[in-house]
């Protein structure tokens, strides 16, 4: 059974769209937290592997992860699974060498501003004013947030770096992701998407089996993240979509913040800045006004996930 949706349901959320919202925010933003557990003996090679890996196989459990897709399509599904899952996912382990999972987790609140401009820049997309406001005032917390751990030494400003780049890959991915996801629903393109990600960090991540020791709670960190923040998250946040549609799927990267501060500080003893929480609070309002420029798009999502 398949449904189209274009904007959110009459009547507000739900208790089972709350339950999505608070779950895919919840894993999402302890996914920094599981990767900063993960590197305390895997190198950042073995953990990517392993996310991509645990997720691969979580997803391919779902019935309908094993629905057809047009070989046209197979090109734009592995360039999804770079931007999407290998490229980014390599990235932030690298990061979180130098950087706390705290910082990393509020960097990610730039997320609907950088797809703005990869929109623009890359997709031709239409840019409204809202959306030029919304990025600059987002562009603004980003320096607020990075600068302070960026001027403490090289290494720091390189974490800050590969999250931003990161991040901005994922604005990429949405791009492709709709239209794909609109076409064959959201398993089957996220596991052949996941299947190409796996061959491309498998080098990377067998050099790293070289530099890691073995220890228990990191193999369960990277279970955490492959199940969760690359499993059942995605499937949260594809049924909240359609249920809800897009822009209001776009909570979840408003509160993935709070999750991940909260989660290092009480948990790793990280400590967060003024200025951090001030630009996270700025980037967030420059999201915000992004999101009130954009024009709500069907999704297609079968009610099979």
């Amino acid at each position: 059974m398949t449904d189209t949706v274009t904007s959110a349901r009459r009547g507000g959320f739900a208790p089972l769209d709350w339950g999505l919202l608070l779950g895919a925010a919840g894993i999402w933003g302890a996914s920094f937290l599981f990767t900063a557990e993960a590197l305390e003996a895997f190198e950042p090679g073995l953990v990517t592997l392993c996310r991509v890996g645990f997720g691969l196989l979580t997803l391919s459990l779902f019935p309908g992860s094993r629905r057809p897709v047009d070989p046209s399509d197979h090109n734009r599904i592995r360039l999804l699974g770079l931007t999407w899952m290998a490229f980014p996912l390599t990235l932030f382990p690298l990061a979180q060498q130098w950087i706390d999972s705290s910082l990393t987790g509020m960097l990610n609140s730039a997320m609907p501003l950088l797809t703005v401009i990869v929109t623009a820049l890359l997709f031709h997309g239409p840019v409204r004013r809202p959306q030029v406001v919304g990025v600059g005032v987002g562009m603004v917390g980003i320096l607020m947030m990075g600068l302070p751990t960026a001027s403490a030494g090289d290494t720091n400003a390189l974490g800050v770096l590969l999250v931003v780049t990161a991040v901005g890959s994922y604005g990429i991915a949405v791009n492709l992701a709709g239209p794909l996801q609109q076409k064959y629903g959201a398993l089957p393109v996220l596991v052949r998407a996941l299947r190409f990600a796996f061959l491309l960090v498998l080098p990377f991540g067998l050099f790293g089996l070289s530099g890691s020791s073995f220890q228990a709670s990191s193999l369960l960190a990277c279970v955490a993240l492959g199940v969760g923040g690359t499993g059942i998250a995605f499937v949260l946040s594809a049924n909240l979509a359609g249920r809800q549609g897009p822009i209001a799927s776009a909570i979840v990267t408003y509160l993935m913040p709070v999750v991940s501060v909260a989660l290092g500080v009480a948990l790793r003893d990280e400590t967060v800045s003024g200025w951090e929480l001030g630009g996270c609070a700025v980037v967030l309002v420059g999201a915000w006004l992004a999101s009130l420029g954009s024009r709500p798009a069907q999704i297609r999502v079968s009610g099979r996930t």
